[in-house]
């Protein structure tokens, strides 16, 4: 290819071209820019500085001096909702729904917002109402969780069930563990009412969601209980070790009854010894102690403690040795020694906590779902200082 000499008086021109749009570009800009209130930038300076307070004062001049602006509306509804005031923000989102002119979009966004004000404040008919005529919407997997929600909150297990699958449908991903643990909540509510024969279907619906699901697993083995099988609700017990090691001290009781009821604890106490060598616990350490005094004696349960605490050190562990020491402590020691447990004691109740692996929510007791969060299975098995110790 040969060179010619246009090419090098092209350059300048490509030059200036590019030179004259980004003129163009800034002018608009900065055309654009002064169009906005000085409240707009005021108001986001204050949110970039982490001040809601001052950021809703100046979004509420602006809407005062432009009562159109819609996207101010949002902003401030949301601010008003994040501060925990859902009353005026659901009259800003009410307002905006009033306007005959709102674009269609902005009419479902505005309804939307709306929905979890409502949600926000509790008004959970009003709630499901709204989120219900979005179900056909650009906002309808949003609405969809927004309806699961509710219906955890009112218990409402079917209908969260069906939430559940309409979010799988929607693509919003896997609802399994979810829904497996509705069945559960379910069977409980059978269980209550002393009705196993009802809670049993529901149970196997559980398993077909999750197999993993230990709560299932145990709730199967109450059913049976509760319809004088002891021998089999033994058997379905003993299969949580198949789903997950860790869960067996959540069995652990009522193997350990169980295996009394039928007169065999010799043989329900060496199971538990057997899933101690597996994944010790403070809370099967506690089911296997006060079995072994009751067959064995104190020293025995001695000896058990104190192996357990030389392969797994905690407070919590110390507190049972020390428990099992006062038993048969001698006159002279047994006020030294009780003073050092109730020190102990005292303190292992601040560490004796389940904590969520999602919000950090400490409780006393095991929870299928958080009380904080509500997040389901989101607790460990094992109490926090065992967690500490295990990482």
């Amino acid at each position: 290819m040969e060179f010619e000499l246009w090419w090098l008086l092209g350059i300048p021109v490509f030059f200036g071209l590019g030179w004259i749009a980004a003129r163009v570009d800034i002018r608009q800009l900065v055309s654009e820019s002064r169009s906005l209130p000085r409240g707009y930038f005021k108001g986001l300076n204050f949110l970039l500085n982490e001040q809601p307070d001052k950021a809703i004062d100046a979004f509420i001049e602006i809407v005062k001096l432009d009562p159109e602006t819609a996207d101010m509306h949002f902003a401030l509804g949301n601010l008003f909702r994040r501060r925990g005031e859902t009353e005026r923000a659901i009259r800003v989102h009410q307002n905006l729904l009033s306007r005959p002119d709102l674009p269609q979009e902005q009419q479902v966004h505005a309804k939307y917002e709306l929905g979890m004000d409502y949600l926000k404040a509790g008004l959970l008919d009003r709630a499901e109402e709204t989120f219900n005529q979005l179900l056909d919407s650009q906002y309808a997997v949003q609405a969809r969780r927004a309806l699961l929600e509710i219906f955890q909150r009112e218990k409402e297990w079917p209908r969260a069930i069906e939430a559940a699958l309409g979010l799988q449908e929607a693509g919003a991903g896997s609802r399994q563990k979810e829904i497996a643990q509705f069945y559960c909540e379910l069977a409980q509510d059978a269980l209550v009412h002393m009705h196993p024969e009802d809670a049993l279907p529901l149970l196997e619906q559980s398993l077909q969601a999750d197999r993993t699901n230990v709560r299932a697993t145990l709730l199967i083995g109450d059913a049976q209980l509760a319809q004088g099988d002891v021998e089999g609700a033994l058997l379905t017990w003993r299969r949580v070790e198949q789903q997950s090691v860790p869960h067996v001290a959540l069995v652990a009781q009522r193997l350990m009854d169980g295996y009394t009821k039928v007169g065999r604890p010799q043989e329900g106490v060496n199971l538990l010894k057997s899933y101690l060598e597996q994944a010790s616990s403070i809370d099967l350490i506690e089911v296997v102690f006060k079995a072994v005094i009751e067959l064995d004696g104190v020293d025995a349960a001695k000896q058990l403690v104190s192996a357990e605490l030389r392969r797994t050190p905690t407070l919590l562990g110390l507190d049972k040795l020390l428990e099992a020491r006062l038993m048969d402590a001698p006159a002279a020691l047994w006020s030294e020694l009780s003073m050092v447990k109730n020190l102990v004691h005292g303190y292992t109740q601040k560490l004796a906590r389940y904590q969520c692996s999602h919000c950090g929510f400490k409780a006393r007791q095991f929870y299928w779902q958080c009380p904080g969060c509500s997040r389901w299975e989101t607790y460990p098995p094992r109490r926090t200082e065992e967690l500490n110790v295990m990482n």
